[in-house]
């Protein structure tokens, strides 16, 4: 994909993100990758974005389908990033760089979310790395919150009564799933 005024941003495109997206564009096709993505994402304690992560924001941005992002999704998704970013900055209270299990519950309780105290540690063990303290960092808050956002809404749907529960079959759950999460 060549642009027009080579050297400059495109119509609507931050220039900053267009000198960004040129930068991780490491094989000049124009289109950002996940492994390009992945290797351009960096936690607070310097580890790269996981794949999981990626591939889930490559997939919201990506809006051909084709596994990568051109030059205005890649502008998106850094605006989207940002604003994870500083609600991920508002959550941790100890400015750790990393969010903790009390941190995880007074972030979803202000979402809106409704958790047990059992749920957020089911996350942390599934997310964090195995310590005696565990935590999160920024790729896995963004990836936890993206389903959590997006499985909510599955549900909604279905929950036409707002009464917290719903009866479907096993090939319904599975297809919300499917369809919500891959």
């Amino acid at each position: 994909m060549a642009f027009p005024h080579a050297g400059s941003a495109p119509p609507g495109v931050d220039p900053e993100a267009f000198s960004w997206f040129q930068a991780v564009d490491a094989d000049r096709s124009g289109y950002i990758s996940v492994k390009e993505l992945k290797q351009a994402l960096v936690n607070s304690n310097w580890s790269t974005f996981n794949d999981e992560t990626c591939l889930l924001m490559i997939n919201m941005f990506d809006k051909n389908r084709s596994g990568r992002i051109d030059v205005y999704g890649f502008s998106a998704l850094l605006r989207f990033i940002q604003q994870w970013k500083n609600l991920f900055q508002q959550y941790d209270r100890d400015q750790s760089g990393s969010i903790s299990f009390n941190e995880l519950q007074q972030a979803f309780s202000q979402m809106g979310y409704n958790l047990s105290p059992q749920f957020s540690q089911l996350l942390l063990a599934r997310y964090a790395p195995r310590s005696s303290n565990p935590s999160i960092q920024l790729d896995r808050f963004i990836q936890i919150c993206m389903q959590l956002q997006s499985t909510t809404d599955a549900f909604r749907e279905k929950d036409t009564g707002l009464v917290g529960n719903v009866r479907l079959s096993y090939e319904d759950f599975l297809t919300m799933v499917v369809t919500r999460m891959m």
